[in-house]
């Protein structure tokens, strides 16, 4: 599933090709929800945490989760698309540009002033500048998961949206905290700590190029058995959760 930071690069990449352009076509075979129709403007390109959003001047919002298999691309008209057409989720063409969401298992749209959206459950968005903290830890109580391994509570998007595999683990080890302790557990600094370092982190992931957490790449994702950077301590990992996800830490520093 792509962290938060690539969704909020995706949107940056679709915004200069769409933002205040007319909408030319729109297909979206599996779309739940009305459509937004040809003529009408394209308003608003923007991220949510992990959800990308399109906003149409006829009051419809284009909502799209990539999940583990969905991507947008940009292409010119005629240009050749790099992925099978029978993979094309939503296709939105503009007067220079074809914008093509590949793979993404929720397409749907949603009234953009309306009482509720499918995102109020959703905490707050760790990809922007200066989120609020305090409510993410507030909403570990709100929501009953003190006793939730710490791991599994970085990845409920209620808590802190944008937080993925990767930086879950990347920030445990940065803040030398047990990912299978109970969250409950950790003191309430420190939780909001876990918070703020996973804003810092996904921050300066938005310039693109490869995902960096230290100096030279990722402290332990992806590094089982590979020496600990701050002890020398083999790197372990586990599967846990509904999901079967793996986490990565170091059995030494993260006591």
């Amino acid at each position: 599933m792509p962290e938060g930071d690539t969704i909020h690069r995706t949107a940056a990449r679709l915004r200069p090709a769409l933002s205040g352009q007319v909408l030319r076509r729109f297909e979206a075979q599996r779309l739940v929800g009305a459509r937004p129709r040809v003529g009408e403007s394209i308003d608003v390109v923007r991220a949510h945490g992990k959800h990308l959003l399109i906003e149409f001047s006829g009051g419809l919002t284009l909502e799209t989760h990539m999940m583990m298999t969905g991507s947008w691309h940009l292409y010119r008209p005629g240009e050749r698309w790099r992925k099978a057409g029978h993979l094309v989720r939503a296709r939105l063409d503009v007067e220079d540009w074809v914008a093509v969401c590949f793979a993404a298992p929720v397409v749907r749209t949603f009234a953009t002033a309306g009482p509720s959206t499918p995102l109020d459950h959703l905490g707050p968005d760790l990809v922007l500048v200066d989120p609020d903290l305090d409510e993410c830890v507030a909403r570990i109580d709100r929501l009953g998961l003190g006793e939730r391994p710490v791991a599994e509570v970085l990845l409920d998007q209620r808590v802190g949206n944008g937080i993925g595999n990767v930086y879950k683990s990347e920030v445990c080890w940065a803040e030398r905290v047990d990912p299978h302790a109970p969250m409950g557990g950790v003191p309430t600094f420190a939780q909001r700590r876990l918070f703020g370092t996973a804003n810092r982190l996904l921050l300066a992931n938005l310039g693109g190029g490869p995902r960096r957490t230290v100096a030279g790449g990722l402290a332990v994702y992806g590094r089982r058995s590979s020496g600990c950077l701050r002890c020398g301590t083999p790197i372990r990992s586990s599967v846990s959760g509904e999901q079967t996800r793996v986490t990565y830490w170091c059995p030494t520093c993260q006591q």
